[in-house]
Formats: C-alpha cells, structure tokens, sequence
C-alpha cells in the first residue's frame, strides 16, 4: 500500500522563532519587544515614582530620576551613533542633543520629559511601520517539505525533498503542491501553474509533459520523473530572486527625517546664538527643548496609525506604512495582466461553424461528452451551455487517451474534441488562422464540425480604471508585464489601450523590467501570482490585488482583501489625505516650535517651561493627526462599473 499522501504543515504547526521561556514575565516582554516600547514605559514609570517621592518630601527622588535618565538614554544614544556611522543623521539628533545638555546642567526633569517624548514618537513609528511577516518565510511554508519517492521494490515512500535525485519517481497526489521539477511518466490531469507563469488556465498534463516545483496538482494522481535537484528547480529560482530583491532593497528615509534635515541645523544654530548673546546657557536648553521636533516623532506616526486603520476598515491590508506616504509620488503603474485586470478564468467567446444555426447544436453536444473531461477548459464549455439553457444529452463510449483529446457518442453521432496539432495537417489548414487565447477543435463523425475559441475576459472595471489614473492620480505611463503568450498580452494591451507591453516574462526578466522603470520614475506595481513576488519587491510601492498568493501577499507592501481595482483607487486616496495630515501636524507643529524658540532666545521661556509647552505642541499635532481615523464621505472618486 503506498503511503499516505504528505500534507502542507498548517501555519500553526511550523516552529516559532526560539525565545526565552524563563525568569519573569516581564523580562520575557522586554526581551521580545522592540526596544523603544520598553524604554517609553519606562521613562514614564520614572517620571511618575520621582513626582511621588518628590511630593513626599523624600531625597530619592533625584537618584531615582537620574538613574531611569540613564538607563533610558542608553539604548536611544546606541540607536543614534548606529545611525551616524551609517551617515544618517535625522531628528534624533536634536532631541538627544537636549539630553546629554539637560543632564550637564543638572536639569533632570526636562532630559526626562525629553526621552519620554522621543521614545514615545519611536514606540509609535515601529508599531505604524512593523511588518506582519516574512516572504521567505511564507515561501517555505508553503512549499512541500517531503516527496512520495518510489523505492526499488515500487512501494512509496516519503522522504525529505532535498533527498531526491535526478531520475528519480515521485508520485504527486491530488491536490498536492508538486516538490520537484519533472517529467509525467504515468496519469493524465491537470495543474495550476500561474503562480509561476502568470498564465490564466490549469495546464492539461500527460506522460511526456513538464510539471513545474510549486504548481498545484487537479484531481489526478500523478508519477513524475525528477529532471532537477530541489535546489535548482523553477521554484527555488524564484526563492532566490525574492531573496536578491528582499537584500537589495533600499531602507526608507522617514518623512519626518526629510523634514527635520533643513530645521535641525537652524535650531542648533539658533540655541547656539541665543547662548553667546545673552551668555546664558540656560537660554541654549531652553530653544533646544522647545525645539526637539515631537511633532515629527509623533504627530506623523499618529497620521499612520490612523490610516492603516482607515485602510483597514475598507478591506486594505497596509503591511509597510512606506506605501502611505509614497504612492501619491509614483507616476508609473507597472500591472499584471491575469487575475489583476482580468479574471483568470477561460470563457468561451466563440463557437466558428460553417452553418451559424448549427452553434447551440454543436456546443450542447460537445458540453454533453466535456462533463466527463477533467481538462481545464472543460468547465468554460458546459457554462457556456448552462447559460445558454442547452439541456445537456446522454453520452456514452467515452474515452480521453492522454494527448489525443475527448471521444464520445450522443445522439448517434461521433464526438471528439481535441486539439488543432491533434488532426491531420490537411484538415488542419481549412481552419480559421489561430488567434490570441486558447483554442480547440470539435469534430462530428470524423469531419470538422467547429472552433471553439476561449479568452481570459478583462475586468469590468479594468479600462474605466486605467482611464481614470491619469487625470485624478497623474499617473504618466501604464506598463503591462504578464507571463503570457506575447500575441495574447499585444493584444490585450490594445484593447485596454495600454502602450508599455512586455509578454512572455519570466519571474526574473520581470525584475529587471521593474527595476529600470523604476529607476525613470517612482512606481506602483499591482499583481496576484507568486510570479509577481519578486518584481513587486523591486517597485516602489508593490500592492497584492486578492489573497490568492500569501507569497505575493507577503511581498507587498499593501494588500487588497476584495479583488477589485476601487480597492486601489481607495488605497491611493488614503495615502494622499494621510500625506496632508501628516505634513499639517509636522509643519504646523514645528511652526510653532520656531516661535516658542523665538521666545527662548529672548529668555522669556525657561527650560521645565520650553519642555511643557513643547508637551502642548505635541497634543495638538496629536489631535490634528487624529482627524485621519474621523469617518469622510468618500475616499474614492473611481465608480467601478461592478459597483456602480
């Protein structure tokens, strides 16, 4: 008896990053919990136990607030000289700089008030802008740890997938993801391969054809021969690409950081100058203070926070809050064509016979033996019968030999559906010239009795919605790439009047096309495939169109739960209306800065005053940010025909 077939191991079952399950459960906290978290409860557990001690009238009070400074100040003053040896010097800057000259001229309460600020804005910064997860991880849960080898005496056995030769016999159980690249030696079904190639329908296999590592298996046990060791196959190719993109991608300066490069040089200098007019140091803490720029480290999280949940609401999942404050700057739409702006699916558009009144007749009897075809495009023949209410007959001597195409008899007459290729070259030239799309070939008693034509049908809202990206989004230029036949993708994109077509990709050439658009102008990639993983990784703002991929789920950077393009449009409106608040709150915010720095220079404000009033401005950057969650009446001007 063989042995049971292998399953995927559920997410719940792989094994978890180690972490420490010993001592407190608090340590255990600290120690799995991004370090600016733990220093913001801890800025503000000291702040709270020093006021205690102070209104007690104790003396502890003093060591107690100089001891959370230091410990506090430790980990964020590490954080910064990493930043500045990488040659980044951001916002950070100032408001440590606060610090070190707060703890120089003994003011404590206002270094403490500082760090709370400042680990408060980054607390809020990594949660805005953490990442649910990873896609090499995703990739290895979802591939196929083990394979049915059969052993010398033909029983199977699972063996782990790295194990397997070349020349070696794997069976493939239905359903199954196939481990190997490979040749089928015995069965005849079907398998889903756009995750790989981008193309729409399940590929017709028999002995002789080429499965492909990752591609799904339909309904029909297969025996494969092994062409390629695991590690090279078509799958771990595209692990590699993935990989190469993942290293290669450039690390996001933060908004705030952009903003604070030209306003942390005049707040030095200004608290520089306002100390050697007045020679009163007292006056450089004071404009440092008052100057630190929370509204940049907490008035533009708080704007991302409120956004990813405003997205959130709307079924758009934002995995890298980059995407927020990017895509209203792409100017380049680069998009997949099956399953994004089509529905990856064949429909028959066509039925050619001689006589047009013989159409119904000829299709009810070719739905009538294709019920009992497990082929791909099979189930486009019977809709079609379905919606056309042919009432589907009696078939019997049905036979599908691999490769050689569907016989059957209904109504006293011979049916064999097959293949142009299938029939000899003589018959095969009185057909009409082969068109985009997929084809195939209905013969009644041995004489040519139809072409039934199929195509992956576009979206309803496709061509209304590249029409729309132009004049409300300034998108510039529309790029298709598809895995697909090159004549089917021209012809599509003329269709949908798309002028940038690139057909016939593979994973990797679709990387380079991306990064060269992308090296033009800032762009948006949209796709479903795991084909589309790696490119999408190498545009500027990747956006996964469903959940069919969680590979290409966990490459984007934002995720469309609903397979529909007015998710896009919404995605787009949300970073436009996120990208406003934020830049009101930070510009807003540091305006107010400069006059309360105008004020410090003139010695009007001392530093404990300059700490609170910066506490001031930072709830009203906090409250304008806010204003992102408040419910609007349309975060869209796109009306998908589907919706309208």
């Amino acid at each position: 008896m063989p042995a049971s077939p292998a399953r995927l191991p559920d997410a719940a079952a792989l094994p978890e990053p180690p972490t420490p399950t010993t001592g407190p459960a608090f340590l255990r906290w600290l120690r799995a919990t991004p370090v600016h978290r733990p220093v913001a409860v801890l800025a503000t557990a000291t702040l709270i136990v020093a006021l205690v001690l102070r209104a007690l009238h104790t003396p502890y009070w003093s060591p107690v607030l100089l001891s959370g400074i230091l410990i506090c100040a430790a980990p964020l003053f590490y954080d910064l000289l990493r930043e500045i040896l990488h040659g980044n010097f951001s916002v950070d800057l100032l408001a440590l700089l606060s610090v070190v000259t707060a703890l120089i001229m003994r003011q404590y309460w206002v270094a403490a008030i500082v760090i709370l600020m400042l680990s408060g804005g980054k607390s809020l910064e990594d949660y805005a802008t953490g990442k649910a997860s990873s896609v090499l991880s995703a990739l290895a849960r979802r591939m196929p740890q083990t394979a049915h080898r059969i052993d010398a005496t033909g029983a199977s056995q699972d063996v782990p997938v790295e194990t397997v030769a070349i020349h070696d016999e794997v069976i493939l159980y239905p359903h199954e993801i196939c481990p190997v690249d490979g040749i089928v030696l015995a069965g005849s079904g079907s398998m889903d391969e756009s995750y790989l190639t981008g193309e729409p329908f399940e590929i017709a296999k028999a002995p002789g054809s080429t499965v492909l590592s990752g591609a799904i298996n339909g309904n029909v046990l297969l025996k494969i021969r092994t062409t390629r060791l695991a590690s090279n196959s078509r799958y771990a190719q595209i692990v590699s690409v993935l990989h190469e993109s993942e290293q290669s991608r450039p690390r996001m300066r933060r908004l705030g950081d952009r903003l604070g490069g030209w306003y942390t040089p005049i707040a030095v200098a200004a608290a520089a100058l306002s100390w050697l007019i007045s020679g009163h140091p007292e006056r450089f803490l004071s404009v440092l203070v008052i100057a630190t720029p929370c509204p940049l480290l907490i008035g533009i999280p708080v704007a991302i926070i409120s956004a990813i949940s405003v997205a959130a609401r709307r079924g758009i999942v934002i995995k890298d809050a980059a995407v927020l404050e990017k895509i209203a700057t792409c100017r380049t739409l680069i998009v997949d064509k099956t399953g994004t702006l089509t529905y990856g699916k064949p429909l028959l558009t066509a039925v050619l016979c001689e006589d047009p009144a013989q159409q119904g007749l000829l299709l009810q009897l070719a739905a009538s033996v294709e019920m009992y075809s497990k082929h791909p495009l099979a189930r486009a023949i019977l809709d079609a019968a379905l919606a056309r209410d042919l009432p589907l007959k009696e078939a019997s001597d049905i036979s599908e030999a691999p490769g050689a195409g569907l016989h059957g008899h209904v109504d006293g007459h011979s049916i064999w559906v097959t293949g142009r290729k299938k029939i000899p070259a003589e018959v095969a030239a009185t057909l009409p010239p082969t068109a985009a799309g997929l084809e195939c070939v209905v013969l009644m008693d041995n004489r040519i009795a139809a072409l039934l034509r199929f195509e992956d049908q576009p979206r309803s809202d496709t061509k209304p919605f590249l029409d729309h990206l132009a004049p409300q989004h300034n998108i510039r230029e529309v790029a298709l790439l598809s895995g697909d036949r090159v004549p089917e993708v021209a012809l599509f994109a003329a269709r949908m009047q798309i002028k940038h077509v690139y057909g016939g990709m593979s994973p990797e050439e679709k990387v380079d096309v991306v990064r060269d658009l992308t090296r033009r102008s800032k762009t948006i990639y949209i796709g479903d495939g795991i084909n589309d993983a790696p490119a999408m990784l190498n545009a500027t703002v990747g956006i996964a169109l469903g959940v069919n991929s969680e590979i290409t789920s966990e490459a984007a950077g934002a995720v469309i739960l609903e397979s529909s393009l007015k998710g896009v449009d919404e995605l787009m409106h949300i970073g436009i209306r996120m990208r406003r608040i934020a830049l009101q709150s930070a510009v807003g915010g540091m305006s107010l800065s400069l006059l309360g720095m105008l004020a410090a220079g003139f010695g009007l404000i001392t530093p404990i005053q300059g700490a609170l009033l910066q506490e001031a401005i930072d709830l009203l950057a906090i409250l304008n940010s806010l204003r992102m969650i408040i419910p609007t009446a349309q975060l869209s001007d796109f009306d998908s025909p589907a919706t309208a």
